[in-house]
């Protein structure tokens, strides 16, 4: 990062006021009876109402359209264990992302507490204040016992970002790598190098998507994952391998897919020439891949390549998906967000990449053309198409599976 970056980032987040993030009045309160109306004694009526009927909340509060977004900071991007206050730029900025691509107001709560139960307690005894609760930036494996436990005592939606909003843009990225490549999930053979959260839930997606769990090897900073080891908590016993390899050189022979959610710099072009015939490889580490796209592209010319990053074809970006999961899960009063709402957004962002781009787009993404191809595998995270497809798949999947509360508004999110 140039020295010009960072202080143009620092800007950002300073002028004209610091911070990303503000409130704003929905209604006139600009006289004496909006006053009353606003406050005493007029807000004593819709309060009356509420205790006698709770689920006129969505009617007279912004309850139905407010997503909270918390964190704790012990997994901050690709920062590390930093605290709950250097992970308010971030939560900030996912308000940011949620208010402008799907129009539902954000608050960040930064945690502080000494054990996982007081986190769990803390997000619980304030969950009923909000539409649905995203997650962010909670290292593994506290992550899965945290979203866990809320979803359980929480009747909102409760959505841990880092692990399914990555699982489900790389699963509609990655089977459109494949069909490309006619090659089936179901047979291809898959090296993940990474064993945390964001790595556990892309492969347990995969296999939602029709992988095998035996065709998967998992890699963490020991090595790959096998029967044998004695160091593995319940999550990578999930991905325990019954064989004899131990590298990546070794389980990376053949193999028609790479997925990596770990560190910079990890695989190398001699690792890739080891891969099968025409390879999937999504180095998603940010800001700096597993392997450079040039580099990757030098080694193999039969690659479909996806990072993290905006800079090169095919970006894997959670800004593709999150938003619009909430949206089409408050607006139809989902209890929670379930594996059909999942997979119906993966069906949705990937079924969009197959049709043609809107002019807007290319000029957003700075582009001459785009074409479903190896360099267009996924939409541009600026295609406002993803708010209607995507948050209608999964308000439709929340009413068929039976956790939505109302039913599907009448011609929602119909595009003009």
């Amino acid at each position: 990062m140039t020295n010009t970056f960072r202080q143009q980032a620092l800007d950002y987040h300073e002028f004209p006021k610091p911070g990303k993030i503000s409130i704003e009045l929905t209604t006139s309160a600009e006289s004496a009876k909006d006053l009353a109306l606003a406050y005493s004694p007029g807000v004593a009526e819709p309060v009356r109402a509420i205790a006698e009927n709770p689920d006129d909340v969505y009617r007279y509060t912004a309850k139905g359209n407010l997503v909270a977004v918390i964190s704790n900071g012990t997994a901050i991007l690709g920062l590390g264990n930093l605290g709950p206050m250097a992970s308010k730029p971030v939560m900030e900025g996912k308000a940011l992302l949620f208010k402008r691509f799907a129009g539902l107001d954000a608050i960040d709560i930064e945690v502080t507490h000494r054990t996982t139960q007081d986190f769990i307690n803390t997000v619980a005894s304030i969950a009923n204040t909000f539409g649905g609760i995203n997650l962010e930036d909670i290292k593994a494996p506290e992550c899965f016992e945290i979203e866990k436990a809320l979803i359980e005592r929480c009747d909102i939606p409760v959505f841990h970002d880092d692990q399914h909003g990555t699982a489900i843009v790389t699963a509609a990225g990655l089977l459109n790598a494949l069909e490309i490549r006619n090659k089936n999930i179901a047979d291809a053979q898959i090296v993940c190098m990474g064993a945390g959260a964001a790595a556990i839930a892309c492969m347990e997606l995969l296999i939602k998507c029709g992988a095998q769990r035996e065709h998967i090897y998992m890699l963490d900073s020991k090595g790959v994952i096998h029967t044998r080891r004695q160091d593995l908590n319940e999550y990578k016993l999930l991905f325990a391998n019954n064989t004899d390899k131990r590298t990546l050189p070794e389980v990376i022979k053949g193999a028609d897919v790479f997925v990596g959610v770990s560190g910079p710099d990890l695989i190398s072009a001699e690792d890739l020439q080891l891969m099968a015939e025409n390879p999937v490889v999504f180095a998603c580490s940010n800001p700096d891949p597993e392997i450079r796209p040039e580099i990757a592209l030098a080694a193999r010319d039969d690659l479909i390549m996806a990072t993290g990053r905006s800079d090169y074809p095919n970006q894997v970006n959670n800004v593709l998906c999150f938003p619009f999961i909430f949206r089409g899960a408050l607006d139809v009063r989902a209890e929670a967000i379930n594996d059909e709402m999942k997979l119906a957004a993966v069906e949705a962002i990937r079924s969009l990449a197959k049709e043609p781009v809107p002019e807007a787009v290319l000029k957003s993404a700075g582009v001459e053309s785009l074409s479903f191809g190896p360099n267009y595998i996924i939409p541009k995270p600026m295609d406002p198409r993803l708010c209607t497809r995507v948050a209608r798949a999964v308000a439709e999947a929340a009413v068929a599976s039976g956790v939505a509360r109302i039913p599907m508004p009448d011609n929602y999110m119909q595009e003009s």
